[in-house]
């Protein structure tokens, strides 16, 4: 039994980078020998186990061939026989190809140590055109070490886009992809992750609703890059230059796809593209089955957003709609959200990056005053059922035009 610390583990290691998770691969040994040493059994499709100490993962050596559709497709083969080379092989990139055993010497079978030095994103096999998932791992790493100066290898590229031609994608889970979507988009650079989809072809497959948005004009005073899927991967980028949480982010992402409904002969105008486009963030909500929080988010902020670029010019009675609509009173980290949300918007444009966006702490604000109307005074005029909610609205619409006041001089 010969047990190698492989995968990630080994690859940040070389990369100078942190080591969180840790996988091992034990060549030569069976399960009863592993169960027979204390490790604790997990999954079904192939012999994994837990230590029983570390509870790190430790998985026989295997390899795999392809059975059916999709990213469970695959029939896998465990015995001791199989050694380190044939269970590398079946990964996915050379970077991710790399063991190391006890005493730290490195086997790199398929010049994953080369390709790291190289800063290139390669394939181990051609194997890799048989899982769909590998498209949205790629564009992950893609945006994870794109700061590094990695990119995809053409060939890479060129078998992404084989797969994303070949109707794999449909078969992937939303509950896959959105692990794979929702894990990018928390990268440093998640807007690699969309351009890399792109250019191997499988934006359009899983997200026909932001590749419609390449090519769409808008006025170039409010948007000097003008094109609104640049101006999309913009505010995705400004996003994560400010540590924004996935629900912002993919708020982000989804804010703009009305744009990609507007008729050519409108442009570069968008009327009402706010309303058009909460079709389709619902139906992209739905199609991954995004946590709750997300699809609220992307909803509102999609709805809502050029009201908060707004936030100074708006009536009071807009205002106390706008803090409504969001439960500002129950839930005030959704409304936070929704600001920064239209703060990105906002820096995601050419050359104004840096601009000051004050909107932001004068909904915050605004936000401040309608809260501190107190229910108490009311209950002791009587008000109650119905009457009291409607007087509540009243003094919370008094306290907003005193603010917008003091706000003007």
């Amino acid at each position: 039994m010969q047990i190698y610390k492989v995968g990630g583990a080994v690859r940040d290691r070389l990369l100078g980078k942190p080591v969180t998770d840790i996988d091992w691969v034990v060549v030569g040994a069976t399960a009863e020998e592993m169960l027979a040493k204390g490790f604790r059994p997990v999954g079904s499709d192939f012999p994994v186990f837990l230590h029983p100490k570390s509870g790190e993962e430790y998985a026989l050596a295997r390899t795999e061939r392809k059975s059916g559709r999709g990213y469970g497709g695959f029939t896998f083969h465990a015995s001791p026989e199989v050694t380190l080379e044939e269970d590398l092989i079946r990964r996915d990139l050379t970077i991710n190809a790399m063991a190391e055993d006890d005493q730290g010497v490195l086997t790199d079978p398929y010049h994953g140590q080369q390709d790291l030095e190289n800063r290139l994103l390669r394939h181990v096999s051609p194997a890799f055109a048989e899982d769909p998932l590998r498209v949205l791992r790629v564009a992950r790493f893609a945006a994870r070490y794109a700061g590094l100066g990695f990119r995809v290898a053409p060939d890479t590229l060129e078998l992404m886009r084989q797969l994303s031609e070949s109707g794999e994608l449909e078969a992937l889970t939303p509950e896959r992809s959105w692990k794979e979507i929702s894990r990018a988009l928390m990268e440093d650079h998640p807007q690699v992750f969309i351009q890399v989809l792109r250019d191997s072809g499988a934006l359009k497959v899983l997200l026909p609703e932001v590749e419609a948005l390449f090519g769409v004009p808008q006025p170039a005073a409010h948007h000097p890059e003008i094109d609104s899927g640049v101006h999309t991967l913009s505010v995705l980028e400004q996003a994560a230059l400010h540590k924004q949480p996935l629900s912002v982010r993919w708020a982000c992402l989804l804010h703009d796809l009305g744009k990609g409904l507007t008729p050519q002969s409108e442009w570069p105008q968008h009327i009402a593209h706010e309303h058009k486009g909460l079709k389709l963030i619902k139906q992209v909500n739905e199609r991954f089955k995004a946590p709750r929080d997300c699809q609220e988010l992307a909803l509102l902020v999609g709805q809502y957003h050029t009201h908060g670029h707004r936030a100074l010019e708006l009536k009071p009675s807009t205002l106390a709609e706008l803090l409504q609509s969001f439960d500002v009173y129950r839930r005030p980290q959704r409304f936070e959200e929704f600001i920064a949300a239209c703060e990105m918007d906002a820096r995601g444009r050419l050359g104004l990056e840096e601009r000051a966006y004050p909107q932001a702490d004068y909904l915050r604000g605004a936000a401040t005053a309608a809260r501190t109307v107190a229910v108490q005074p009311l209950l002791e005029q009587g008000f109650k059922g119905p009457e009291l909610g409607e007087a509540l609205k009243r003094e919370r619409l008094k306290a907003l035009k005193a603010y917008k006041e003091q706000y003007s001089q």
